[in-house]
């Protein structure tokens, strides 16, 4: 089986497209377990023109959207998964440094549990050897999940005589 996925190759895992599409490159994986990659942050990212306009960097909601993506990686190459859509519960993140045109964002992802659809992980980004964002996150793929979800039964009218 291969461990890394270029950049075509991870679409079909990874149900995002440009421009939000935040990885460029797998560069190995466990299903299940955990992925690692990166996104290379050009010049001519679409957002480095507005964020900020002396001081180009790139938005923390996307610094996020980058991990996420990458543990959504490791959680629909499970058999039967490919291309599932997910979505966010929870996340907490912490941002260390600035992330600047011309930088790659190393992603490191782990999977801590996965249950009834519902990912528990950590993701880390790096620029070189410093840390520059960490997250604690919950994803889950919705069409999994509602099937854990309780259903309210129907109670019938009954007439009082």
């Amino acid at each position: 089986m291969k461990k890394s996925l270029n950049s075509f190759e991870l679409l079909e895992y990874q149900p995002n497209r440009y421009p939000f599409l935040m990885v460029d490159h797998v560069t190995k994986f466990v299903p299940g377990k955990y992925a690692d990659g990166y996104k290379n942050f050009t010049n001519n990212e679409w957002f480095f023109p507005i964020h900020f306009k002396n001081n180009p960097n790139v938005p923390g909601a996307l610094q996020l959207e980058a991990m996420a993506q990458m543990l959504t990686i490791a959680i629909t190459t499970l058999p039967g998964l490919k291309g599932k859509i997910t979505h966010a519960l929870e996340h907490t993140v912490r941002f260390k440094r600035e992330i600047k045109p011309g930088e790659q964002l190393i992603l490191k992802t782990k999977v801590l549990s996965w249950k009834r659809g519902i990912c528990d992980g950590f993701a880390q980004g790096f620029v070189g050897k410093e840390l520059a964002c960490e997250a604690n996150m919950k994803i889950t793929i919705p069409e999994i999940f509602e099937n854990f979800i309780p259903r309210k039964k129907k109670c019938q009218k009954k007439t009082v005589m």
